[in-house]
């Protein structure tokens, strides 16, 4: 990680725990927002103005926040007004690289060999983790954010006319948008991790309990046959939801021991991650590849670095 700007270990899953060994994530650092006008959005500082050309994305097609604003960006129109750079899968001792892997980018905006060198370009005194995604402004050189869900509503809305497509966020169906995002995520989205990076049985355990409490919720939720979470509409739970349930048989089934079913013995919740894999611009957004060749670079959970063969993912091919 970074401290005053200087690179000074390994890279680590782990950074935080909690007095029962369990993973404690990293709070996000710059929260600035685009909008229409430049004006200042719930957080951080105005100035950052809604233009083509003027942001980029750099992400990791294994990281599923990530991948939460590659969707929203696709589904918005904005592919061809905010450019992008992909990481390496495979995290490297100082974090995420640039390179030759096939899909991943070198830097040709601002030169970096590591992720961590546009942090302290934005920050050069910065301490704390060098995470993925970051939205990056290229007229002032600075980060905008690198908070995943702030993100995906500032390319909801905050592009304005520049933007198309459906609305992630409705009026009328925020309050239970929210509510469904603050139950999946500590126990999914984040429970996966959890479950992963736990340093003792008993939270690993409580983690493994609440991913597949809530696997089934969801899929008795997607029971009565609707298409989405919260019905006909697709929203930004879904996105959320989504991109954890694509990688789950992939990567935490077995690289994170999340291994009491198989994303696949879910009928509903199956059919639900290729509904939405088929619809268009969404599939290239995920790449499988990068997800498991990721997942399982992890030096602490596999060692030895071999990467499965399987399992088929009938959603690739229905």
């Amino acid at each position: 990680m970074l401290v005053d700007g200087k690179w000074t270990e390994d890279w680590q899953p782990v950074q935080a725990k909690d007095d029962k060994g369990g993973f404690v994530r990293q709070i996000s650092s710059f929260r600035n927002w685009v909008t229409p006008d430049g004006a200042p959005g719930p957080t951080g500082e105005g100035g950052f103005r809604a233009e083509a050309g003027r942001y980029h994305l750099y992400v990791a097609y294994i990281c599923p926040w990530a991948s939460r604003t590659l969707i929203a960006r696709s589904l918005k129109g904005l592919s061809d007004k905010i450019s992008l750079s992909v990481v390496e899968p495979a995290l490297s001792l100082q974090g995420w690289r640039f390179g030759d892997y096939p899909g991943s980018d070198h830097d040709t905006l601002n030169g970096a060999t590591y992720l961590h060198e546009i942090y302290t370009r934005a920050e050069p005194h910065f301490t704390g983790r060098a995470t993925v995604p970051v939205l990056w402004d290229k007229k002032t050189g600075t980060i905008v954010s690198n908070e995943s869900a702030d993100i995906v509503r500032m390319l909801n809305d905050g592009f304005g006319d520049l933007a198309s497509g459906p609305d992630l966020y409705p009026a009328d169906l925020r309050a239970e948008i929210d509510t469904l995002n603050d139950r999946i995520y500590p126990a999914l989205n984040n429970g996966v991790y959890r479950a992963g990076f736990a340093t003792t049985q008993v939270a690993y355990e409580e983690a493994f309990h609440q991913v597949f409490a809530m696997l089934d919720e969801l899929e008795a939720r997607l029971s009565d046959g609707r298409d989405h979470l919260s019905g006909p509409r697709f929203t930004e739970a879904d996105i959320r939801l989504f991109v954890t349930l694509v990688r789950f048989d992939a990567a935490y089934h077995g690289a994170f021991k999340c291994n009491l079913r198989t994303l696949a013995s879910y009928p509903h919740l199956s059919a639900y991650v290729a509904r939405i894999y088929r619809m268009p611009g969404i599939a290239r957004t995920v790449n499988i590849d990068h997800i498991k060749a990721g997942y399982y670079s992890i030096r602490s959970l596999n060692p030895n670095g071999i990467v499965p063969l399987g399992p088929k993912l009938d959603f690739l091919t229905d």
